[in-house]
């Protein structure tokens, strides 16, 4: 099994001058994939911005299971205010900006009693590649003002944007961190895309990317492919392959133009709304984690 690690120079860059820029911002908009919140929350940035007013968006909500979504934003509205959303269509970013507003709002109470003038709030987006980071940043400033591709890490440079009147943002790249201690989570960054397709095989990510459906949306699996569901992740790629009719001479099974189609299938959402994670999965881990410091203490 190859281990996925990547962290090309200019994302350790950017999380220096991520450092810098946080020092003239008010207020964070952390954005995740709803599919996969867990993966997709950057620990190293999790450190920084732990002193920032802070608005946690769960993006692509369309192509999440509703429900364990709804788990999610009850999970993240722990820490801070939470909000699914769906960046291409602007579904749920009313509340978004509404909330931005009432924060925005109280730092300029905070500086007003310190007798200060009311100044411009500064906004800053973060989130790993691909997550949606253009789309929103085009929502809410109501233009086209940012390069979306649906590729992780077109985004370059920086720049500042104005939302409205004392209201600024500034764009940050998208960064993933230097390790990944899970390798699980490195597979699912991969399946939905945030990480470049060429330095991974393309057909371990799709492996995982069944095992999870067969567990989680088997249903949706069966039906969508119209296919019976097999016991191994392995068997059922090759089933899914040959359904497609992705064969070679003497009827083996095109493993690469398989795996291509299993995940491409997946990103766009016609599988169905799936999510490959929910809360309860992180905190039975904690628990026992837990439990087994008390055993060795």
């Amino acid at each position: 099994m190859k281990t996925i690690q990547w962290f090309p120079g200019h994302m350790a860059k950017a999380l220096r001058v991520l450092k810098e820029h946080l020092k003239m911002v008010d207020i964070v908009l952390e954005l995740l994939d709803a599919r996969i919140p867990y993966s997709s929350s950057n620990p190293e940035l999790d450190k920084l911005i732990e002193n920032k007013d802070r608005i946690v968006i769960l993006n692509k909500k369309d192509l999440a299971d509703s429900q364990i979504t709804r788990e999610w934003v009850d999970y993240y509205n722990q820490k801070a205010p939470t909000f699914p959303v769906n960046t291409m269509t602007g579904s749920g970013l009313k509340e978004v900006m509404e909330e931005i507003n009432r924060k925005a709002d109280q730092i300029n109470e905070r500086l007003q009693k310190r007798g200060r003038n009311s100044r411009n709030i500064r906004l800053m987006i973060i989130g790993i590649p691909n997550v949606g980071k253009s789309a929103l940043i085009n929502r809410l400033a109501k233009r086209s003002s940012a390069k979306v591709e649906n590729r992780p890490g077109v985004t370059r440079g920086k720049q500042w944007i104005k939302v409205k009147e004392g209201l600024m943002l500034l764009d940050s790249p998208g960064i993933l961190w230097p390790k990944f201690e899970n390798q699980d989570v490195g597979y699912r960054l991969a399946a939905t895309g945030a990480i470049r397709s060429e330095v991974l095989d393309e057909r371990e990510v799709a492996y995982h990317l069944t095992r999870w459906l067969m567990d989680k949306a088997a249903e949706e699996l069966k039906t969508f492919f119209d296919v019976e569901i097999v016991e191994d992740p392995y068997e059922m790629m090759l089933a899914l392959g040959r359904k497609r009719g992705f064969l070679m001479s003497g009827g083996r099974v095109r493993e690469e133009q398989t795996a291509k189609m299993i995940l491409k299938e997946f990103r766009d959402g016609r599988i169905g709304q799936i999510s490959l994670e929910r809360p309860l999965d992180f905190e039975k881990k904690h628990e026992t984690a837990v439990e087994k410091n008390v055993k060795s203490d």
